[in-house]
This record gives structure tokens, C-alpha cells and sequence, in this order.
């Protein structure tokens, strides 16, 4: 310790020891990760093998459907036609990007595995990762210039698998904190469970020889109703808020370096959705002898199946478990923040100061 002191300094030997998570004073490859992937804005590639697994004609699938209303140009605060100098070319991504880029898709009920709880983990409204941050003071935030997202691994690939029915390009974690995605179980029944999530994830409407183009919503949110063992899935939405007047951040380069100038915006989009069209239903029917039964009626019409009432034994709101993900990101939020005339009647009921804070837009979710 004296020694890497000496040969540091003090805040060299702070930042040498947060990356030495096994203090034995020897920074690995993999310790060596975080700063490796800040360097060349990228991270190794991984496998798709979870995504390519062929779907087992005996499991149950679901049909996800997108529902997309194109950013409303005229949300935008200052880049308007001609203001500001801004070119056509330079939000020729955003202009062009008018429907989903794939209008559904049919799902397996394993692969929404991700959403289920960690094992142990029954509490409601208790947050767990289901893709944790990786960025921190120290490996600060990841490269603008890019323009592919690198491959998808583990409990990434579902998320950006459903992403990527809005948009063939997009980056499951943002460049900026707060990044990944974080859940919370709001109900349980004796063999379901009911998951809200939260997602912080990005676009990138740009390709060569354009500059790139980052299209950063406020943050995704939904909720999963799912059996214990992810064989079945009662209910599925995603979708960007849109209560806010504005609830898009976006900026674009002007150069083809991190040190090129950036242009920022924000807009509101109207609809960024997506939802299953029913409940996960078998891909194969059976009959009582193990034949094969045709997933039709003489008449052509599909099956109708009848599926169970959930009897909830334990249910969170809505509003409360949205809060609890939301102090998950923003620990800020911890603290509770009041309009301007209402923390002078806390203040002096609990004969407390006041501390004010004035800013120009909001703190959470790209100020919107």
C-alpha cells in the first residue's frame, strides 16, 4: 500500500483500488474490463445462442404487437426547421423513422425467463437488476460515436429482441447513468407472479456516412404477468410514458470524433408501445390419446381457450412500486422533493429548513 502511494498518489491509488475489487493489488483482464470497454466505446462480442434456440413445437408462444406514433417535430424546442442552423441531413434518421421496423412478433414464454425474480428474492416491491449499470465515477460514460450496439448477452438479449421491433438499431444500456433495467414484483398468486420493470435504453437512428444520432427516451416501463416457471404468460406491455410534455432526449454529432460538436434537443413522442395480442397458448395441441389436433375449427376459426382467474394473495399499486424503481435509479429520490409552497407547510409542521433548488428542467428521466 505505502509502495503504490508512493508510485500513484493518492487519487491514482483510489482509482487503481476501485477497480482491484479482489484487493490482492494486481488489476486483471476482466478487473480491467470496465476501463477497456470506456476506451473503445464497445464491449466484447457475446452469444446469441439463447436467442437462437429453435422454438420446441410443445411450449407455449405469444404474439407481442408495436404500436408506434412518430416524434412530433414541432415538440422539438430548438430544432426546428432552419433554427439554429440545423440541417434536414442531420435528423434525417429521426424524419425517416415513421413505423415500427417490425409491426409484431411471435415470442416463446421461455424467453421472457429474465423477468422472473431472483431465486429467494419473493418480496413486493423489493428492486432487483435484471440489468444492472455498469458505469460508475470511475469509468464515467460510453463512447458517443458509435452506430451498431454490440451483441446482446444473458438477460440482455429478450430486452433487445423487443426493442428492436421499434428499431433494427438499439442499445440496451445508455451511454449515461442512470442505465439497465430494474424490476419489482407488485402481485403473487400460487403460481404467478406479476413483475413491473423499468428500462433505460437508447436508439441509434444513424448509419455511415451520417454522424450518429442518439434518440434517448425518458425511460421504458410495463409490466409481465408470468407463471413461476416462465411456461406461461398471462399479460405483457412495454411502453414509453407519455404524460409529459416532453419525454425524448436526443443528440447528434456534428463530426466524426468524441471531441466533435453535439447538438441536444428534447420532443415528445405520442405512442411507443408494445403489447401481447393474448395470452402465451400451446404451438401443438393434443388430444386425450396424444394425437395431434388441428389448432383450428371445421369453420376455420382458431380455439378458444379458457384460462384460469389468478386469485392474488399479495398486490403492490401501481403508484408505489413505480416509486420504489424510481428511487432504484435516481437514489436522489430518496429524498422527497416538494412544489415550492407545500415545503414551507412540511418545513414548518416538522420545524424543519427549507432547502431550494431551482432548475430548468427536471432531475429524472431527460427532463421530461
Amino acid at each position: 500500500q505505502e509502495s503504490a502511494l508512493k508510485a500513484l498518489g493518492a487519487e491514482g491509488l483510489f482509482l487503481f483500488s476501485s477497480l482491484d475489487t479482489d484487493q490482492d493489488m494486481y488489476i486483471s483482464p476482466e478487473e480491467f474490463k470496465p476501463i477497456a470497454e470506456k476506451l473503445t466505446g464497445s464491449t466484447p462480442a457475446a452469444s446469441y445462442e439463447e436467442e437462437e434456440l429453435p422454438l420446441d413445437p410443445s411450449e407455449e408462444t405469444l404474439t407481442i404487437e408495436a404500436r408506434f406514433q412518430p416524434l412530433i417535430p414541432e415538440s422539438m424546442t430548438k430544432s426546428k426547421d432552419g433554427f439554429l442552423g440545423v440541417s434536414r441531413l442531420a435528423l434525417s434518421g429521426l424524419r425517416n423513422w415513421t413505423t415500427a421496423a417490425l409491426p409484431s412478433a411471435v415470442f416463446a414464454a421461455r424467453h421472457f425467463r429474465p423477468f422472473l425474480p431472483p431465486q429467494g428474492q419473493v418480496e413486493l416491491g423489493e428492486p432487483w437488476w435484471i440489468v444492472p449499470s455498469e458505469l460508475s465515477v470511475f469509468t464515467g460514460y460510453l463512447s458517443n460515436n458509435r452506430f451498431y450496439p454490440p451483441p446482446p448477452k444473458g438477460k440482455e438479449v429478450i430486452i433487445h429482441r423487443l426493442l428492436s421491433m421499434f428499431h433494427p438499431r438499439p442499445f440496451v444500456k445508455t451511454r449515461f447513468a442512470p442505465q439497465g433495467a430494474v424490476a419489482c414484483l407488485t402481485a403473487i398468486s400460487d403460481f404467478y407472479y406479476t413483475v413491473m420493470f423499468r428500462i433505460h435504453a437508447e436508439f441509434q437512428l444513424s448509419e455511415p456516412p451520417d454522424f450518429p444520432f442518439w434518440f434517448s427516451p425518458g425511460q421504458f416501463t410495463g409490466h409481465i404477468i408470468l407463471s413461476k416457471d416462465a411456461t406461461h404468460i398471462r399479460d405483457f406491455r412495454l411502453f414509453v410514458p407519455n404524460h409529459r410534455s416532453l419525454n425524448v432526449d436526443m443528440e447528434w454529432l456534428y463530426g466524426a470524433s468524441e471531441s466533435s460538436n453535439m447538438e441536444v434537443d428534447i420532443g415528445y413522442i405520442p405512442q411507443m408501445e408494445l403489447e401481447a395480442l393474448g395470452p402465451s397458448v400451446p404451438s401443438m395441441i393434443l388430444d386425450e390419446d396424444g394425437n395431434m389436433i388441428d389448432s383450428r375449427l371445421p369453420s376455420g376459426e382458431p380455439l378458444q381457450f379458457v384460462f384460469e382467474e389468478i386469485k392474488w394473495q399479495q398486490e403492490l399499486s401501481w403508484e408505489e412500486a413505480a416509486r420504489r424503481l424510481e428511487v432504484a435509479m435516481y437514489p436522489f429520490k430518496k429524498v422527497t422533493y416538494l412544489p415550492f409552497t407545500e415545503a414551507f407547510d412540511q418545513a414548518k409542521a416538522k420545524n424543519k429548513l427549507v432547502h431550494s433548488i431551482l432548475l430548468w428542467g427536471a432531475l429524472d428521466d431527460q427532463s421530461c
